[in-house]
């Protein structure tokens, strides 16, 4: 058993050490592509004891500034940055369906330009869902549901597709609130 296990590991290292340089290339294209600079990014495979994935552990680094060492993205990626990092990421290797809760957070401007023609993108090849507060990524979906906490005992979550009219409302209120809303109806 402990010969089988040390064959497997070694494909596996083997598939991994050959995957990810293309990887990290395709990761920092994606980057570049998200208003992340220069796009660094790079994977670090080291060596460990056996476990159900292998003797491989993986680190994924980048250089979120230029003159600074790659370094890994726990330690060193800001809310926003994670966030853009899960997108490119998701991007190069991710499945069928894809989910993003709040992958805004940190992000607003020409970034979240950047992140909505992204996950348009990522929405040719993929079913997409995305939790947004900007506006900048809403327009650009496909569909557009309201969602709304109910209170109440218990509170309960009310989920409702917008026609046009009320899509256009939403994305309104999304730029500029409710006051924004009232003062053009006045």
């Amino acid at each position: 058993a402990e010969a089988r296990v040390a064959e497997l590991s070694a494909a596996l290292a083997g598939a991994r050490r050959a995957a990810s340089g293309p990887f990290a290339e395709a990761v920092a294209a994606e980057l570049r592509d998200i208003g992340m600079g220069e796009g660094e990014f790079a994977c670090e495979l080291e060596e460990r004891e056996p476990s159900a994935t292998g003797t491989d552990a993986v680190r994924f680094l980048i250089r979120p500034n230029p003159g600074l060492p790659l370094a890994p993205v726990a330690e060193t990626a800001s809310g926003g940055e994670l966030s853009r990092i899960a997108l490119a990421i998701a991007a190069v290797a991710g499945g069928l369906t894809l989910v993003f809760d709040e992958l805004d957070a940190g992000i607003g401007g020409r970034t979240a330009n950047a992140v909505g023609r992204a996950l348009e993108r990522l929405a040719e090849r993929a079913q997409v869902v995305t939790i947004t507060h900007l506006p900048q990524i809403a327009s650009l979906a496909e569909r557009h549901f309201l969602v709304e906490k109910v209170p109440g005992d218990p509170t309960r979550t009310h989920i409702e597709p917008l026609d046009d009219h009320a899509r256009r409302d939403e994305l309104e209120r999304m730029l500029g609130g409710e006051e924004f809303l009232q003062t053009v109806r006045s």
